[in-house]
């Protein structure tokens, strides 16, 4: 499965990839985003807004329903759609699946059967251009949409950062 979720990973674009890995480094609370990954003030000012928006996980993990009933879903719904609407916003996941193996990795398997609405709320919203929300709605699979069953098997590789190696070159 290992090897499944790094072919998914490698066949994003490297902006997503970057973006993804950034993304687990502040929800995840690995390194320090800020010096890692700002390239520039305008990447910076990025970065500080996705770890304040991000600060919210914690709760949406504890939140997570253990099933459909309605009367849990709008205290976890809610808050998981504005950090859904933050990222689709920032315009490196340009798909359902990017989305997903970013999500499935920042809040764990249970949140799998809640992500195609989170998805679809936060594309539709009108804070992204239409033809942005065109493309996003369009990226979610009539199956993923309407899957009768969700796995529960937590996801096995987070990309993280890899160092530049000088490689000598062979004689």
């Amino acid at each position: 499965m290992t090897l499944a979720e790094m072919k998914e990973f490698a066949s994003f674009t490297a902006s997503t990839q970057r973006y993804i890995r950034r993304s687990l480094d502040i929800g995840l609370q690995r390194e320090d985003a800020l010096t890692r990954w700002s390239r520039d003030v305008i990447e910076a000012a990025s970065i500080r807004a996705q770890t304040k928006i991000y600060a919210r996980l914690d709760d949406i993990r504890e939140l997570v329903p253990d099933d459909s009933g309605l009367e849990s879903v709008e205290p976890f719904l809610a808050p998981l759609v504005t950090v859904s609407a933050f990222d689709l916003g920032q315009d490196r996941l340009s798909s359902f699946g990017s989305y997903r193996f970013l999500y499935e990795r920042l809040i764990g398997a249970s949140v799998r059967p809640w992500l195609p609405g989170a998805f679809c709320a936060a594309a539709a919203l009108p804070h992204l251009h239409p033809e942005k929300r065109r493309v996003l709605l369009q990226s979610i699979s009539e199956a993923a949409a309407t899957a009768a069953g969700w796995s529960n098997r937590e996801p096995c590789f987070f990309p993280e950062w890899v160092e530049k190696v000088e490689m000598p070159l062979p004689n």
